[in-house]
């Protein structure tokens, strides 16, 4: 292929998400969540790699204001990864860097390690994990649970908490860190899916449509210090940790 990029950031976002409507546009300290997450990558990647993706004209109208390259994406697109699957026909690169638009504190450190890590393993699908240190945020659906085996390669993730034990106590777990390296034949691959497979549908986490399909994801250990916006008790916890 001609032309193609080693690598770029794409950061997909939709207006209608099921908990937390027009959570893209919702401003923090004044600025967009779609426009924060975007500045936290900026500390890392030029803007010239960087791509918002969404399905909202209202959204690349914001991101125009703030100079951010953004490209509309099928309102078909069963999840993020499918939109960024979206874009990789359109601009050809060897992986593409996946950061959830609705992570407005994401670490740029962590952003920096998993593209030296997928520079290094560019056929490889990576994605993010951290410690959790607290049974509220363990047993909470919203966070995403994880356990992998001895390599680091993702065996199950689950809105249930896992890894559990027959007294129901909270020993430990991992949560995911939603981002992700994907080589272009992955997301070749994961597109061909017309529909979500059965235990993505079932968890509505799209990783494991790799996972049913015996692909292996590599687990990368990252800092715990980014903030998901899931709901809006999130958001009173984003804004808690901007004041701080």
């Amino acid at each position: 292929m001609k032309n193609v990029k080693k690598f770029i950031v794409v950061i997909p976002a939709r207006m209608h998400s099921k908990r937390l409507h027009g959570k893209p546009l919702i401003k923090i300290g004044g600025i967009p969540m779609i426009i924060r997450t975007y500045f936290q990558c900026l500390k890392v990647v030029n803007s010239k790699l960087i791509y918002i993706a969404t399905d909202s004209p209202e959204i690349k109208k914001v991101c125009n204001l703030y100079g951010a390259q953004c490209i509309i994406t099928s309102r078909k697109c069963l999840t993020g990864t499918d939109r960024v699957a979206e874009i990789s026909k359109k601009i050809k690169a060897k992986f593409y860097i996946n950061v959830q638009g609705d992570e407005p504190f994401f670490n740029p450190a962590d952003l920096k390690k998993i593209i030296l890590y997928a520079k290094k393993n560019p056929t490889t699908i990576i994605n993010g994990y951290t410690k959790i240190n607290d049974r509220e945020s363990f047993e909470r659906t919203s966070i995403p649970k994880l356990v992998f085996d001895k390599n680091q390669n993702l065996l199950y993730i689950s809105r249930a908490p896992i890894p559990s034990n027959k007294k129901r106590e909270f020993k430990f777990g991992w949560r995911q860190v939603c981002a992700y390296s994907f080589p272009f034949e992955a997301l070749k691959f994961f597109s061909k899916f017309k529909k979500k497979t059965f235990l993505e549908s079932l968890e509505d986490i799209e990783i494991l449509r790799f996972i049913e399909n015996n692909i292996k994801v590599k687990m990368i250990k990252m800092t715990n210090k980014s903030i998901s916006i899931d709901e809006k008790k999130d958001l009173i916890k984003a804004k808690i940790y901007l004041q701080n």
